[in-house]
Formats: structure tokens, C-alpha cells, sequence
């Protein structure tokens, strides 16, 4: 191989010593020879490096101008005024009049100025400058859902774009907008007619039509497509749009469970945001009911249901309005109406008192919708406290004893303090940290406990100095405190993983823990079997501990069986501490 090749593409220099070890003389095998000999595939293969190393370095292309035909009209203009011999001249002058090259330029500026577009009806000649301005607007047909919802606008009675869908087929094409007044569907009026005919207009259509369906739009000549919103949120309860009477259009809600991470791209409406789900391929946003239309929905369950313990909020409130034909409209499906919306009013909260001594009331007042969150990357020195949380008897106790023992080092429950006697067996610190009365009364109430009880006249509690002394040693701080102390735990100082230890069936409850001799934690006097009523207590427990503080807990772990729990909370325990999560936004700011 001469010295003209030492810069060849070591593929096409590789694939050339691999055919010369052919031992052929055949016609084939000197065809490939000399075709990767060749200058003119060195050339090419150079070109795609240099395409493939741009494209890894920026995944977007640019053209450098987009009349790159009227440029080389310009050239060829300049070379007639000129007189020049040399074969170059030449050589440039008849590639730019050839009309393969002349074609490629041509589709290059077509690219560049995006003329691949569908072209719109010329405006008729005769047209009368006074008439209103009206634009047509062509959407290529496809499986996907138009992305817009209309209504019958209140004052003029005529259909209008009520929403565009945040990165449906409708905003990506830019050129419909909420407010726009619908004349035609496909060369069909829409006058004097109601938002389903235009939907069954607009069905027949898309059945008939072959490749576009064409709007004939009056201007709403208001604001554009407004810019995507950057906020997270953490659902905080279920929603099945298909079983909501009220949203504007079912086939653009979005679906989601409780616990879901959900993208509000829009909050333009009052009563309805647009949403993604984080992680979601689809681009396409849908509908869900805003955090002010959701907490009204929740009140008025409360109010007919005082007792409700499931936390399922009611779909339509007393009194409702349709927010996209006016805030009037009763709350009872109309001809006209694309949806129905609760009224923005919202009643005070009525109290509602399960126990005085417990003191949920407000706790009860909480009417938790949508949580915005960000991610929280685990990083040196962040080390957050693990706290088990769930009713007595269900076994969260256990499930720390057994966290902690299989790493003493790395899992630590704070030593808690205690105003009664110190045992003579007993080491002050160890077993209890031992203080009088009067100085832990006075910590109580200077807030220094995140939970404090008292027993045969003996107080005790948990200090939140202990759980932060543990953190800032870089140990893994293990709590198991009664439910109400998620209040004060659950904080961006600390910023807590609340795993919530959930009881099995109220059947598989009691089987499980008779075959296991469980020993009951209601008497603390004797040892003996939990009872079918105390079981049926922890379920009832557990279900009011999960309707009051389930906003608050990021995993749950379902306590059938003690060593499948714990191999559940170790995982978890690893995750915590080694992957990013999702947290109230407040504690990464």
C-alpha cells in the first residue's frame, strides 16, 4: 500500500488486509479490491465519520442558510462577468449548472425553510378586506387524539377551542390556540350546533377523509401556547377519569394512583391542570382536577360522610360549574356542556373527633391533594433517619429490633429518656438516659422531645436532640415513634424515609401471628395471645393512622410475615441511602 493511504479509515484498511489473506482470484474478489482502494469511497466514509462525530456531539443539525439556490445563481452570475482558463474554473463552473446538483440545493433549502408542510387554500381573490379573518388549518390524520377540547362560549353561543393539550397533535402543529373560534370540520359549518355534534362531525370525518382533517378557524388573536411548567408533584390519592362525570373529556384525562410523581406542564385552568406522568414515553399531557377543585371535592365528602376512614374524595360537590361554558352553569349535565366543574367555593372544614385524648383534630383538617417534589441525590454527609411507622401491635417494634441487629455499626434507635427510678441493673444512657421530672417536663415543653408519653406516672420519650446527634455521625438513625411524632420529624432538617407498616387481611392477621405465638403488646402486665377484638384493632388502626398521615409516607411494607418484611425494609434501607428520590421540594432548596 503506497504512502497515498496511510490516512484511510483503519475499517476500510482492515477490511482490505482481510481480503488480500483470500487466497481468490476471482472476478468478485478484484471488484471489492479495487472498490476499497477507490478515493471516491475513502471520501464517503470520511463524510459519515464526520456526520456520526457531530452528531454525538450535538444531536440537533442547523443549516448554515437556507437559499443555498440563490447563492449559487449568484456565483454562476458572477463567473459570466469574468473570463478565467484554469480547468478548475471549469470543472466548478459545469457542476453548478448540472441539474442533479441544482435539484439537491433545491431540496436542501426546502429542508431548511421546512416547506414540507401542508399548503393552504389560497385566499379567493374576491375577498372582501372587511370580512373577518379566518385561517385554515390542515392536521395530518393518525391514531393519535387531536389533543384539544371545545365548549360553546357562554355569551356568543358559538364553538370555541376550550384547551390545547400540552404536546398533542394541536400544540405541536402551533397554529391552534384556546379561544379560537370553529367555523368548518372538513368543509362542514358548525353553526347553531352544540359541542357533541361537532363531535360526531368531527368522528364522521376522520371515518371519510383520507389523510387530513381541516379546520376552518376564526383568530382568538390572544396569548400563544404558553411554556411548559418544570413542576413536579406526588399524587396523594387516586384518580380514574373514566369514573369522574364532570371532566371535560374522559379521553384526555390522565389516570393515576396514589403515590404517582406527576408533571403539571399547565395550570392555566382554575379547575383542570394538564399533567404528565414522570417517566411516561407519551408526550401528550392530559387532564386532572387542580389542587383547589380536588381539596373542594374532599370537603364536601367529609361533610356527607364524617366518618369515611377510606379516603376516597366524592366526585361532584353540592354545588358545581362548568368551567369551560361559565361559572353558572348547574351542576347537572347540559346539551351545550363538554364537562362540569365543582364551584371554587370552599367551606371551612368541619372537625371531626375520633378521640380527645389522641387529638386528631387537626390532624383530621389535613386534606392532603398534591405534593410538589424534586429529587434528592444521595450525596457524603446526607444520611436519613429510617422511621417505621404503623399501629401497635403490627409489629414495627420487631421490624426495627431486627433492622438494627443485622448491622449494630451501621443502624442506631436513640436511647430514650425516662423521668421513673434507675434499677440498680440498670447503666444510665444504656438502657434509659435517666433525668428528674421537673427537667423533662420543662424539655416537653420547649419542644425537645418529638414524642413523650406517660406510664404508672413515669414519663417517657424520644429527645430530637438524640436522633440528630446520631445522623451527624454518619450512622443511620432506626425509629419506631407513635404516629402523631411524624409532624415533627418529618422536616427539612432531617428530611425522614417514613416506611408505614401496614397489617395483612384481618383473616391472614390472626393466622399468622397465632402460628407464630405472637405475644400480645396491649398488656403490658402479663404475657399472653392477642385477642380476635385487638386484631380487629390493629386493622381499624392502621386504617385511621393511613387516612390521616398517608401523605406523609414514601413506602409500606405489609407485615404477614416478619422475615419477608425485613428483607422488604433492608432494601429499602439500601435505596435511601444510595439511590435519588423523590422529597418535598422545600427539602432540596
Amino acid at each position: 500500500m503506497d504512502n497515498s493511504t496511510d490516512n484511510w479509515d483503519p475499517a476500510l484498511t482492515r477490511l482490505l488486509s482481510s481480503l488480500k489473506e483470500v487466497q481468490s482470484d476471482g472476478e468478485d474478489v478484484a471488484f471489492l479490491s479495487e472498490l476499497l482502494q477507490s478515493k471516491q469511497l475513502h471520501a464517503l466514509v470520511q463524510v459519515h465519520n464526520k456526520i456520526v462525530a457531530a452528531q454525538c456531539k450535538d444531536d440537533k443539525f442547523y443549516p448554515l442558510l437556507s437559499n443555498a439556490m440563490q447563492v449559487t445563481l449568484e456565483v454562476l452570475e458572477m463567473f459570466g462577468e469574468v473570463v478565467i482558463s484554469s480547468n478548475e474554473y471549469k470543472e466548478l463552473l459545469k457542476l453548478l449548472q448540472k441539474p442533479h446538483f441544482q435539484a439537491i440545493l433545491c431540496t436542501h433549502d426546502a429542508v431548511a425553510q421546512k416547506d414540507y408542510y401542508p399548503h393552504l387554500p389560497d385566499i379567493p381573490a374576491d375577498a372582501d378586506d372587511e370580512e373577518e379573518t379566518v385561517k385554515i388549518v390542515q392536521l395530518v390524520k393518525s391514531d393519535e387524539p387531536l389533543g384539544a377540547t371545545i365548549k360553546t362560549d357562554e355569551e356568543t353561543g358559538k364553538i370555541v377551542i376550550a384547551r390545547v393539550m400540552h404536546g398533542g397533535a394541536a400544540d405541536r402543529s402551533g397554529l391552534i390556540h384556546a379561544g379560537d373560534e370553529v367555523i368548518e370540520v372538513n368543509g362542514i359549518s358548525v353553526e347553531n350546533k352544540s359541542p357533541a355534534d361537532v363531535l360526531s362531525i368531527l368522528v364522521r370525518s376522520n371515518q371519510s377523509s383520507e389523510g387530513t382533517i381541516t379546520f376552518k378557524l376564526v383568530p382568538s388573536f390572544g396569548k400563544g401556547g404558553s411554556r411548559e411548567s418544570k413542576v413536579r408533584v406526588r399524587a396523594l390519592f387516586h384518580y380514574n377519569s373514566a369514573e369522574d362525570p364532570y371532566i371535560p373529556c374522559k379521553e384526555a384525562g390522565l389516570n393515576f394512583k396514589k403515590g404517582d410523581i406527576l408533571h403539571i406542564v399547565s395550570q392555566d385552568d382554575a379547575y383542570w391542570w394538564q399533567a404528565r406522568r414522570e417517566g411516561d414515553r407519551v408526550m401528550r399531557a392530559g387532564l386532572i382536577p387542580s389542587r383547589a377543585l380536588q381539596e373542594g371535592r374532599i370537603i364536601h365528602e367529609r361533610q356527607i360522610d364524617p366518618q369515611t376512614l377510606d379516603g376516597k374524595a366524592a366526585l361532584c360537590s353540592p354545588s358545581a360549574a362548568n368551567s369551560d361554558c361559565g361559572p353558572k352553569t348547574p351542576c347537572s349535565p347540559t346539551p351545550n356542556a363538554t364537562a362540569l366543574l365543582p364551584c371554587k367555593s370552599t367551606p371551612k372544614v368541619k372537625k371531626i373527633i375520633y378521640d380527645i385524648k389522641e387529638n386528631d383534630d387537626f390532624d383530621r383538617e389535613m386534606i392532603p391533594t398534591y405534593e410538589e417534589v424534586a429529587r434528592l441525590y444521595p450525596r457524603p454527609g446526607l444520611i436519613r433517619p429510617i422511621v417505621l411507622v404503623g399501629a401497635p401491635g403490627v409489629g414495627r417494634n420487631e421490624l426495627r429490633r431486627r433492622l438494627v441487629a443485622t448491622d449494630p455499626e451501621k443502624y442506631v434507635t436513640p436511647v430514650p429518656y425516662t423521668s421513673r427510678a434507675q434499677k440498680t441493673s440498670e447503666q444510665n444512657g444504656k438502657e434509659y438516659v435517666f433525668v428528674t421530672r421537673e427537667k423533662m417536663e420543662q424539655d416537653i415543653s420547649e419542644g425537645k422531645f418529638i414524642e413523650h408519653g406517660e406510664y404508672k406516672g413515669n414519663l417517657y420519650g424520644t429527645s430530637a436532640e438524640s436522633v440528630e446527634t446520631i445522623v451527624n455521625s454518619g450512622r443511620v438513625c432506626v425509629l419506631s415513634p407513635h404516629w402523631q411524632a411524624l409532624k415533627m420529624l418529618r422536616t427539612p432538617r432531617l428530611r425522614p424515609y417514613i416506611i408505614f407498616i401496614k397489617p395483612p387481611s384481618l383473616k391472614t392477621l390472626s393466622e399468622t401471628r397465632t402460628a407464630a405465638n405472637a405475644r400480645s403488646t396491649f398488656d403490658k402486665e402479663s404475657s399472653r395471645a392477642f385477642t380476635e377484638e385487638e386484631f380487629a384493632d390493629i386493622i381499624r388502626s392502621s386504617n385511621r393512622i393511613n387516612f390521616l398521615y398517608g401523605y406523609m409516607f414514601d413506602e409500606e411494607i405489609v407485615n404477614e410475615d416478619l422475615a419477608t418484611a425485613l428483607t422488604q425494609l433492608l432494601k429499602m434501607a439500601w435505596r435511601v441511602q444510595s439511590e435519588p428520590l423523590w422529597v418535598p421540594a422545600a427539602w432540596v432548596q
